[in-house]
């Protein structure tokens, strides 16, 4: 009995969704395809008959990574019902909280893979570039600012989490995450 429409394609879906969970928490290098199939409820064998390679799910993952932060950081911004917080203010809180810090499977990939990817393929780094001017457009536009001034903000959050996420003391890591809190609204209003 043939499977139904859209069955191959649920599938692919769902070894990226694993995928890009596996490497957001254990980064490229640290995750196997079988590691990643086994997520996604699969066994390794069906991996090649979506993709040719591991390269090419990194590429799809962090294309779909960026596109899940870029949805809950924008469902975070109109969330806001009291419009006490400008929408960027809004996100800014949203990623540099603890909550973010803490839950690296859901989190934004750009801070999980930034050293990873610089010493990938040109094809991966390319889908990354492209995906990081993504988020900076995104950051921009709901700031209202220019993307020159929009990368700098979202570099200044970006690492403030990573250095959050690195140390071992919780107060060290709540005071980068305030600090880069502070430094990103200043940012804005300057």
């Amino acid at each position: 009995m043939p499977y139904p429409k859209g069955h191959k394609l649920k599938v692919r879906n769902k070894i990226v969704e694993s995928a890009a969970k596996a490497f957001r928490t254990h980064g490229i290098h640290n995750v196997s395809v079988p590691f990643i199939m086994k997520g996604a409820g699969l066994t390794h064998g069906g991996f090649y008959s979506h993709f040719d390679n591991k390269e090419q799910l990194v590429a799809e993952a962090c294309r779909y990574a960026i596109s899940d932060t870029i949805a809950l950081l924008q469902q975070a911004a109109d969330a806001d019902q009291e419009k006490q917080n400008s929408k960027i203010n809004t996100v800014i809180d949203y990623y540099l909280s603890p909550y973010h810090r803490d839950n690296t499977e859901m989190g934004c990939i750009i801070p999980a893979l930034s050293g990873e990817i610089s010493r990938s393929s040109e094809e991966i780094r390319q889908v990354f570039t492209y995906e990081l001017e993504r988020m900076i457009a995104f950051i921009s536009n709901l700031a209202e600012i220019d993307t020159v001034k929009g990368s700098s903000l979202f570099s200044s959050m970006v690492g403030s989490l990573i250095l959050a996420r690195t140390v071992s003391d919780t107060d060290l890591s709540n005071n980068f995450l305030s600090a880069g809190k502070k430094q990103a609204k200043e940012l804005i209003m300057s």
